[in-house]
């Protein structure tokens, strides 16, 4: 796959930037041109292992250079101090040198011991189970087609492994509607083998998806060569693929799912296509007691040529199943399809014995969003069964593509995507004459929720902002992004049940409970408007209570909690609620804390939880719901404190530090936290955020000097499900 009109970080048109991805013009016909090197900001070379350093480089060297054996690496020097994204080349190295800000490193000599930046990129949240409640759509169906989601959400080179200070930030959060997704990305002149940083990682899996990494073999014209491919399926002296056991470890060392392999370089031949799915078989056996997975993408075909099919076809189905049984779990089919080659596409996988919805049809939506035209029906028919399931390729439009990139702005523009203009899953705007109108996925594909014990809460924290609060109060005024400490959202956004006039209902950054947003409703209540909220299947005892934080601008409002004990009887009718008192704000008020006791309902399950408000007044209501949780009371247990707080390495420079921070979890046998917090104190006794993790390793790009303090002292604390903060371990740093 491969694209030519790649933007930079500011959503404008870069031709000095090199990437890859598909890039189909209207007529179908795929459009290449060269890329150019990315423009990162440090320059190193690693020819082993990362902390093997070694430069390359003189004229007349030799195409590829040997990889040697990766030294015991060093202490992360202040220049390096920077933790970012993994990426490599399968095992030899391009000529020459890598440009400013880029490492090359050799895949093959890669082990977790001579990695520096291991415990900043591991992810650490497990693969959590899913459920599929009953649509609120009638035609969202389950068990049917699926969605791949293949995203960039940062450059190759200097992608940071845990967030940075801005909220221009592509915070995915309709992981409901995701099956899996691909940490996009790779380029000749950077690495062709990205593993996904932690955050995504960490946020997916809370939400039950698989996070695969990238294998990108580039077209010739980008910068490919097929060294690299014979690289990847080389074999050892035992007759061993190497490089499959070195993906699978990867994998199971960071904590992702899987692997997206893109073989576009051209020239070779049936040996090396044998070899090929030879090597995918293998990866899959290495893989396979640790449930990881592969997507092969429709490039290289059984002739060892590039010749993108549009289809599940003779030519490409022994890299899905051969006589022996199954080599890749899924197949990208190229965007060349058509509705023909979709349904022989998905008659031939029963033939072999295998689900038509693991064929994934590219959606191509980088350039014109929700205004791609697509022919729906050719993959997920309204009137029949849907034919395959589909991939998105670049969904990421949503931020890309505005002039106004705040958090709000974005997200309205990413609600709109996958729940349709109408911004109501059960109600979506109708669809153009021609079938070729936007398709929400809500609206074609059944959304599923992992909420399902307790305890249970929701701040509504997107995982960016432009603050950072705690219990009302912004003890940080720096924007952020860390999708690692994002909430399990509502999935279904937003059923809003009302007789009167609909009420805005988004989520907002301007204020928030606890971390950098809240749910706004805003408008004139003309009836009562039930908001649906969470999907959920918790069991309630004598001792369940349900919390409400939330808080009125304008207008006075009568609040209430809505629990279903039984699901919907079919897709698309009202979810049977009871109601249950949570008090009224009024304007000045400020928030507050409702709580309402579920004993009545011991012994049944909580199927959905919504709230209902109702207008007291006929001022415009502007009401926000700050946080959520369902838990058996009393809780009085803390979690339990980190210990061996320190500081690994640091650089001061001009009243500024820049350092790494580490710490152990608690003793085993407590329970795991939900993530944990770093904060400043500052002479005066105050805490301020600086930022927060699932792991135990946090970089921290800008600590100020307060003053003439001898040291800055830093506090790291637990958090449990139900956002209880540890006592905090602490450490200082002298300036």
């Amino acid at each position: 796959m491969a694209r030519t009109d790649e933007t930079d970080e500011t959503g404008t048109p870069d031709e000095n930037r090199e990437t890859n991805g598909p890039r189909v013009t209207e007529s179908g016909v795929a459009r290449r041109t060269p890329d150019a090197p990315l423009r990162p900001t440090r320059r190193v070379v690693l020819a082993g292992g990362a902390g093997a350093a070694a430069l390359l480089g003189a004229a007349g060297q030799a195409p590829y250079a040997s990889a040697a054996p990766a030294p015991a690496p060093a202490a992360p020097t202040p220049a390096d101090l920077a933790p970012y994204a993994s990426y490599w080349f399968p095992d030899s190295l391009p000529a020459g040198s890598p440009g400013p800000g880029i490492v090359w490193r050799s895949l093959l000599r890669w082990s977790p011991q001579s990695d520096p930046d291991l415990a900043h990129n591991t992810a650490t949240v497990p693969l959590a189970q899913r459920f599929t409640p009953v649509p609120a759509h009638r035609d969202a169906r389950a068990g049917r087609a699926r969605i791949s989601s293949l995203v960039s959400f940062g450059p190759t080179a200097g992608n940071p492994s845990q967030g940075s200070p801005t909220a221009d930030y592509y915070a995915l959060t309709h992981w409901a509607y995701i099956d899996e997704l691909v940490f996009w990305g790779g380029s000749a002149g950077e690495g062709i083998v990205l593993a996904p940083n932690a955050p995504v990682v960490d946020a997916a899996h809370r939400n039950g998806v698989r996070v695969l990494g990238n294998v990108f073999l580039p077209p010739v014209a980008y910068g490919g060569d097929l060294q690299w491919t014979r690289d990847l399926v080389q074999r050892d002296a035992a007759g061993r693929f190497p490089l499959a056991d070195k993906l699978v470890e990867v994998a199971r060392t960071y904590g992702f799912d899987g692997w997206f392999v893109n073989a576009e370089t051209d020239g070779g031949d049936s040996a090396l296509a044998a070899r090929m799915r030879e090597f995918l078989r293998a990866l899959r056996a290495a893989g396979a007691p640790y449930g990881l997975r592969i997507t092969w993408y429709d490039a290289m075909n059984t002739t060892g040529r590039v010749g993108w099919q549009g289809a599940l076809n003779p030519l490409n189905q022994e890299f899905f199943e051969d006589r022996a049984g199954r080599v890749a779990d899924t197949v990208f089919v190229d965007f060349r399809w058509t509705a023909q080659t979709l349904a022989a596409s998905g008659a031939l996988a029963e033939r072999l014995g295998r689900s038509r919805h693991e064929l994934w049809a590219a959606v191509d939506t980088e350039s014109r969003g929700w205004d791609s035209a697509v022919p729906w029906d050719a993959i997920v028919p309204r009137a029949r069964e849907h034919v395959v399931s589909y991939g998105f390729y670049r969904p990421e439009w949503t931020r890309n593509h505005l002039a106004d990139r705040s958090p709000g702005a974005f997200h309205l523009a990413d609600d709109r995507f996958w729940t349709g203009e109408s911004l109501d899953p059960a109600r979506p705007a109708p669809e153009s004459g021609s079938g070729s109108g936007w398709r929400a996925p809500a609206t074609a594909v059944a959304d599923r929720s992992t909420v399902t014990g307790l305890p249970f809460a929701c701040s509504f924290n997107t995982g960016h902002g432009l603050r950072w609060y705690e219990n009302g109060t912004a003890v940080s005024d720096t924007p952020w992004n860390h999708l690692g400490l994002q909430d399990r959202l509502p999935g279904r956004r937003w059923v809003v049940d009302t007789a009167g006039e609909r009420p805005c209902v988004t989520l907002d950054f301007a204020d928030a409970w606890r971390g950098g947003s809240s749910l706004l409703v805003t408008g004139a209540l003309t009836a009562p408007a039930v908001v649906g909220l969470h999907s959920t299947r918790l069991p309630l005892t004598r001792a369940s209570v349900l919390e409400l934080v939330h808080a009125g601008g304008s207008g006075p409002v009568a609040v209430e909690v809505g629990v279903a004990t039984r699901e919907p009887t079919a897709p698309g009718e009202p979810v049977p609620y009871t109601w249950l008192p949570a008090g009224s704000t009024d304007r000045g008020r400020g928030w507050r804390t409702a709580r309402a006791g579920l004993g009545s309902l011991a012994g049944r399950t909580a199927y959905a939880l919504a709230v209902r408000i109702t207008a007291l007044d006929t001022v415009p209501v502007v009401w926000r719901l700050g946080a959520l949780s369902v838990h058996d009371a009393p809780r009085t247990r803390r979690p339990a404190p980190p210990t061996a707080l320190r500081v690994d390495a640091s650089a001061r420079q001009d009243g500024r530090a820049r350092l790494r921070l580490s710490w152990r979890a608690a003793a085993a046998g407590e329970p795991r936290p939900r993530h944990y917090e770093v904060s400043r104190v500052l002479p005066d006794g105050t805490r301020r955020f600086l930022g927060g993790t699932c792991g135990t390793a946090l970089y921290l790009p800008a600590v100020p000097r307060a003053g003439r303090e001898r040291a800055a002292a830093f506090e790291v604390r637990a958090v449990d499900e139900l956002y209880a903060a540890s006592a905090p371990a602490r450490t200082t740093l002298t300036w």
